[in-house]
């Protein structure tokens, strides 16, 4: 009978005695209710009836996600969401146990702190433009005020932000008046390019026909200053230098009547200046003839 109780006192004495811990998970053991060790992940051995495990804690990164209603600078009331990712430091699991008993409340007392601290501040449009900024100012205080605890805050995000229903309405009115007013400027723009190219097109129309009309009334008019010269007895060759010879002393003095104005003529071959030379000889004599004409018309 001894032989059968033995084993089975030494086996409860083992059960008692050994136990696991968990990776990322601390145990807290007490003897007699004080603190005695911490005990990290692995097989861990206790004193039965002496010892005890009071209590878990766990080394992971944990996230609480804090609902808050605030008012904004313009008397908006928005609903914020804060997710707050933490852990217990490994080297604090005493002051994380035995200093603060629920985390999760004293995190969220920070979190309403600041957040009704900062977006007060705030006018709706910047709350959702500067959410970065309260975000950080958020782990600043939570920082400063749980490490006393062996708390680390590894972030805080503001995951959502969401105005009274009729806020929102009247923002999407807005946005959409607005996409509206640059829709319509848009098409404004475009009719008046429209516009002007067609202006354009009928303007050079316009020069061009105007220009062939010139050049119809200059074909004219040199046609009948041929006529009129053979009327009087000067042939078409020296009618033609004579009119030549005109259009250029009239360009000459076009030419000089601006300022900081230079022309140069050169011959291309002396052929061309000889040839050019006789025009003119030709086109003075046809001048003269034009004026003795002239001169014998007025006596009759």
């Amino acid at each position: 009978m001894e032989t059968i109780i033995i084993p089975i006192i030494i086996f409860a004495i083992l059960f008692l005695s050994l136990f696991t811990v968990k990776q990322q998970t601390a145990i807290i053991i007490e003897r007699f209710g004080k603190f005695n060790s911490i005990r990290q992940s692995g097989l861990q051995f206790k004193i039965p009836v002496i010892d005890r495990i009071a209590g878990r804690v766990n080394l992971r990164i944990q996230q609480l996600d804090v609902i808050i209603e605030t008012k904004t600078k313009d008397n908006v009331f928005v609903k914020m969401k804060v997710s707050v990712q933490y852990k217990v430091v490994q080297e604090r699991v005493y002051e994380a146990f035995y200093k603060l008993e629920y985390p999760e409340d004293q995190i969220t007392s920070y979190v309403f702190d600041v957040v009704r601290a900062e977006v007060p501040k705030l006018k709706l449009d910047d709350v959702f433009e500067r959410k970065d900024d309260i975000a950080i100012a958020v782990k600043r205080e939570l920082n400063d005020a749980m490490v006393t605890y062996g708390y680390d805050i590894i972030n805080t995000l503001i995951t959502d932000i969401d105005p009274d229903i009729q806020v929102k309405n009247a923002m999407n009115r807005i946005n959409a008046a607005d996409r509206e007013k640059t829709a319509a400027e848009y098409e404004a723009e475009a009719e008046r390019i429209r516009i002007v190219a067609k202006a354009e097109a009928e303007s050079k129309r316009l020069q061009g026909q105007g220009i062939a009309d010139q050049r119809r009334e200059i074909a004219r008019g040199l046609v009948e200053s041929v006529e009129t010269l053979n009327h009087v007895g000067i042939n078409s060759q020296e009618a033609s230098a004579l009119i030549v010879v005109t259009q250029h002393y009239d360009t000459l003095q076009s030419v000089g009547s601006q300022n900081n104005s230079n022309l140069i003529l050169l011959p291309n071959s002396p052929q061309a200046g000889s040839d050019m030379l006789n025009n003119m000889v030709a086109s003075f004599t046809a001048s003269n003839q034009v004026g003795e004409a002239m001169k014998n018309l007025e006596k009759k």
